[in-house]
């Protein structure tokens, strides 16, 4: 499950929460390790005390396996943490707890730099599918674990499952062969990866102890340290359609994650990316998959390409670096991929990695004749004429998730064929009638619900709106 953080609450009046690296207020009440007890751990934390690594992984694994650590205790300890807060010690500490629940990938045999990427969740984000063939064509070695899509947030595996006969249940061997071969894989995530963090994060789903920023980067962090990638880029999504809305919150996690893989010594770079809009056009698994066929045949072009290209010349650059101290900055990785890009290679690249997948690879010349259609397709008209003013990335995943590109469970069934294609973005102008975006539905009772909701997530006013940067930092 991706670890999908809400924006953190208000700890409420009279608790106090440390910023990162201020310490002072967790280290009121230190912990007496003499006889460990789930009480008084709950209680030191409740009151401000630092909870050292010897007594999160009594906790943690007395939790999740060895039964002296009760279901509610857990939670009461969790809403304790979440109300203190916890230090930046804590999380790595806790970091190191959940990867040593399972086992970690060995990745030293791969070939070329070996690098990494994730992504805090959002709308049209279909960066992974033309991340991994950017790395793969340059040279180096991406192995990703990924999710799938849960509420309005889409997942890579549905999105990559929805070219007939793929497969992303893939075993460590397989893994391995297709990264070597290919230079890239995209795999679901193992059972025996960080074991406990899966545990952990079903009880914070449930007990609304999500949004901690420590507890999201321990999670995120133990998940891609496992995977064991020496070399890793982050994309923490910031805006209405991410569960960071502020650039602020956002900025802090990525800092939280940037310094507990320092600690674990890897190389994490971290960007802030937008998602006050959709990032790209298509909303819905099969359609993101033709849309990256799309940009693939061409030179990089939009807001989607150019966050893809960003990340794969941080993590490519970083990469490179370790092994050669020479190796050449951002910006000449940047010009060596837009080259590949235009040339055609990274596309080749895709195509080879679907076909080791067991994918049909024909979606790569004609995805229309490979991918799954929805039978009704209905436009959204613009209704007069302006400058879009808003597009709104929530509300349009969520449309789509109703449409059945998504699921609000993780067992529930999905839709490969269904979504919504947004032509508009803000700062567009639009003639009366235009369309805005096109509903691609299953039913015509569900596309005409769909089009109801897209006319009011996408507002048009008469003022000129300067449309926001698909970057907002960099951090690392």
């Amino acid at each position: 499950m991706s670890d999908a953080p809400a924006e953190p609450a208000d700890p409420g009046e009279g608790a106090t929460r440390a910023a990162p690296g201020d310490l002072g207020a967790l280290r009121a009440a230190p912990v007496d390790l003499g006889a460990l007890r789930a009480p008084d751990l709950i209680a030191a934390k409740r009151d401000g005390g630092e909870i050292d690594e010897r007594a999160l992984r009594w906790l943690i694994e007395g939790y999740t396996t060895g039964g002296t650590v009760s279901e509610a205790q857990m939670a009461a300890f969790l809403m304790a943490g979440l109300c203190r807060g916890f230090s930046d010690a804590e999380a790595a500490a806790l970091t190191r707890v959940l990867v040593g629940s399972g086992e970690t990938m060995s990745v030293a045999h791969l070939p070329g730099p070996v690098v990494d990427k994730h992504s805090t969740g959002g709308v049209a984000d279909g960066t992974t599918l033309l991340v991994a063939p950017l790395v793969a064509a340059a040279g180096a070695t991406l192995v990703k674990l990924s999710g799938r899509g849960l509420g309005h947030t889409g997942g890579t595996l549905d999105k990559l499952e929805s070219v007939p006969g793929l497969r992303t249940a893939l075993t460590p061997d397989e893994v391995q062969a297709i990264a070597a071969e290919v230079g890239c894989v995209v795999a679901a995530q193992s059972s025996r990866l960080v074991p406990a963090d899966g545990a952990l994060y079903a009880l914070r789903d449930v007990t609304a102890t999500v949004p901690d920023p420590a507890l999201i980067a321990s999670s995120v962090m133990s998940k891609k340290i496992a995977g064991g990638a020496p070399t890793l880029v982050l994309d923490v999504k910031a805006g209405a359609g991410a569960f960071l809305p502020s650039v602020a919150a956002a900025r802090d996690l990525a800092q939280r994650c940037v310094a507990i893989g320092r600690a674990h010594d890897r190389q994490v770079t971290a960007l802030v990316t937008d998602m006050d809009q959709p990032l790209g056009g298509a909303v819905g698994n099969a359609l993101e998959v033709a849309e990256c066929v799309a940009l693939l045949s061409g030179p990089p072009r939009g807001r989607l390409a150019a966050v893809a290209l960003e990340l794969a010349s941080h993590v490519v650059a970083m990469g490179r670096a370790q092994a050669e101290p020479d190796a050449p900055a951002i910006a000449a990785v940047r010009a060596e991929l837009t080259r590949r890009w235009a040339d055609g290679e990274v596309r080749e690249r895709l195509r080879a990695l679907l076909a080791a997948q067991g994918g049909d690879a024909a979606v790569v010349d004609d995805p229309a004749a490979v991918l799954p259609t929805a039978p009704v397709r209905r436009p959204v008209p613009a209704p007069h004429a302006g400058v879009v003013q808003r597009v709104g990335a929530r509300a349009i995943g969520e449309t789509a998730a109703r449409l059945g590109a998504g699921r609000v469970r993780a067992d529930a069934a999905i839709d490969p064929a269904v979504g919504v294609q947004v032509h508009a973005a803000v700062g567009d102008a639009v003639r009366a009638g235009e369309p805005l975006a096109e509903v691609h539905a299953r039913t015509e009772d569900a596309a005409q619900a769909a089009v109801a909701a897209l006319g009011e997530a996408i507002t048009v006013g008469a003022e000129a709106v300067e449309a926001p940067p698909v970057v907002h930092a960099v951090v690392g």
